[in-house]
């Protein structure tokens, strides 16, 4: 003879030490049939949070790209433009030359570009004899002539200092230079000089 058992509800079969099946009562919103399945679902939320977090961060930690207004000196002693990595100074010409050198390329940005020489900070100028000629700051009292006149190399326009040790003073015949010829040009059998000290007093680099 079949024996009839009671029927109990989901609650008391759940008291008793029974398991409650998927979809009855007594189970939350976030419970979890299988262990593993609840450790697995959690690992990946940790990882998720911790790629956000890394985007973020490396996002955030990138230099803003905004024209530059830093000046710094180059290791030849001369004006130069600081990266926003505040590690590289460029030459004050090698900025808006169409190469990028800084590491994010801010010395090419279009907005310090656009305009030239209206666009670029004030320390990357400097202004020949014609107001309406200009250098980079760091091509004045080089030895050569870059405005043209010789004004970036003489006065009244430039005060500049006198030659340097690898250079001849002289009044040179070549448009290119201004006072001073480079002594490599020294006794080449080239006239250099107007008094042709180049080739018979000057005595070579």
């Amino acid at each position: 003879m079949n024996k009839i058992f009671p029927q109990g509800d989901a609650e008391s079969n759940t008291a008793a030490g029974g398991k409650a099946r998927p979809g009855e009562e007594g189970c939350g919103p976030f419970c979890c049939s299988r262990r593993g399945a609840c450790l697995s679902a959690f690992l990946m939320l940790v990882l998720a949070m911790l790629a956000t977090l890394l985007a973020v961060a490396t996002i955030l930690g990138r230099p803003p790209r905004i024209p530059g207004t830093q000046s710094c000196v180059t290791m030849t002693n001369r004006t130069g433009f600081l990266c926003h990595d505040r590690r590289h100074c460029i030459p004050a010409h090698g900025v808006c030359d169409g190469i990028l050198t800084c590491p994010y390329g801010e010395d090419e940005d279009e907005r310090l570009c656009r305009d030239v020489p209206r666009s670029l900070p004030s320390f990357l100028l400097a202004y020949c004899g014609d107001p309406a000629s200009w250098i980079y700051s760091d091509q004045k009292c080089d030895g050569t002539n870059n405005c043209g006149d010789c004004s970036d190399e003489l006065s009244p326009v430039t005060a500049c200092p006198p030659c340097g040790p690898g250079w001849w003073r002289c009044t040179p015949t070549v448009f290119k230079y201004c006072s001073c010829i480079p002594r490599v040009l020294c006794q080449d059998h080239v006239q250099h000089c107007s008094d042709w000290s180049d080739e018979y007093v000057c005595p070579g680099p």
